[in-house]
């Protein structure tokens, strides 16, 4: 028989944009860092969170905690990304990663890291502006994120 795991006993008709503390397993943070409103209608389009994807998983990479960084990603219902994290980073570390990485993505210029075709599975899928906007919005979301609103409403 298959386990019901966490992230599905988590109310998400009552849950927000914000930052959470998913799960923790051993010395890794699974952080929720949900980015819109479950089951709403509005989720992040698949090329605009591609883009998220390559921007803050390299901002994140490129940091001075890139060796606490386990993985970064989207969530499969398109409504916001994991960062799993090793523990050695505090909370209020891992949100000012995120604040800053968030930051960079809504400013960033130029040419997409990781866009090429000879390294990327789907390197015609991106979309700059659209994800220079939606990582602006999840900017103004995370202003009023703290270590103690991390945890799941109820």
């Amino acid at each position: 028989m298959l386990r019901k795991i966490a992230s599905f006993t988590i109310n998400h008709d009552t849950l927000t944009p914000g930052m959470y503390i998913s799960r923790v397993d051993g010395d890794c943070i699974t952080y929720d860092l949900r980015c819109k409103w479950p089951n709403k209608g509005d989720y992040l389009a698949q090329a605009p969170l591609h883009t998220i994807e390559h921007l803050v998983a390299t901002y994140v990479r490129s940091s001075d905690w890139s060796d606490q960084v386990v993985y970064f990603g989207p969530m499969g219902c398109r409504t916001g990304f994991y960062l799993i994290m090793r523990d050695a980073v505090g909370h209020r570390q891992a949100i000012d990663l995120v604040k800053a990485a968030f930051a960079f993505a809504a400013d960033f210029e130029g040419e997409i890291p990781g866009a090429k075709q000879i390294e990327c599975g789907n390197y015609l899928e991106h979309d700059l502006p659209g994800a220079k906007a939606e990582a602006a919005a999840y900017v103004r979301v995370l202003e009023n994120v703290t270590p103690d609103t991390l945890v799941y409403p109820e």
